[in-house]
């Protein structure tokens, strides 16, 4: 079995200046490999903006920085990479306006179809999900813990799990190979607060490990 991470994924709805705190807490609460900025219905100014302030924090506690749709902008204001959407650029033009030293994540629901094609095309790693209910977006799919397992016996591209993760529901993924758990209001609306949430997944991750 593979050791699994954390992948923070920021609330859609933030005040960059205010949040910034918040997630250096959070990244100091324990080990987190990536966080991702998704911001919804904001123009391109905002999502520099929120880069401009949260990126740093990430990337001086050597976490990945990866910006969510918008390849463009990632490879502007210097993020780590993109996570792309079926319904986003497509992979190979999300690779090219980032470049080849850059992450390259691609969604792909409950679909080995669609994983597959992402994988052998050159993807960092491929996400399934919704897992859970979540109230983050909505779910264009309900993917089952053994996609997770038959990717891992399949491929070597890292997988993410994705949709309404919390630490109480988190074992079954983690057992399953889940790679990385992508989690947004688990760490952030955790009654304990985002530094304990951290605390907590990373000592689940401990318990599976090996």
């Amino acid at each position: 079995m593979t050791d699994c991470r954390l992948y923070l994924i920021t609330p859609s709805d933030i005040d960059p200046a205010s949040f910034a705190p918040k997630l250096a807490a959070a990244l100091d609460a324990g080990d987190v490999a990536s966080v991702q900025l998704r911001l919804k219905g904001v123009d391109d100014d905002a999502i520099r903006r929120a880069v401009d302030v949260l990126r740093p924090v990430a990337q001086s506690r050597d976490v990945a920085f990866i910006l969510n749709d918008r390849a463009d902008l990632a490879a502007a204001t210097g993020c780590d990479g993109v996570h792309v959407g079926q319904e986003d650029a497509p992979y190979v033009q999300a690779r090219k306006l980032v470049g080849a030293n850059a992450i390259v994540g691609v969604t792909c629901h409950d679909s080995r179809h669609l994983a597959m094609e992402a994988g052998e095309a050159g993807a960092d790693y491929v996400a399934f999900g919704a897992f859970f209910p979540t109230l983050t977006k909505e779910a264009k799919a309900k993917a089952e813990p053994d996609i997770l397992t038959w990717w891992q016996e399949m491929m070597e591209v890292p997988c993410v799990a994705i949709g309404g993760i919390t630490v109480e529901n988190a074992p079954v993924l983690v057992r399953a190979g889940a790679d990385f758990l992508a989690v947004c209001a688990g760490v952030w609306a955790h009654p304990g607060g985002p530094a304990a949430a951290v605390k907590a997944f990373n000592a689940l991750f401990e318990e599976h490990a090996g």
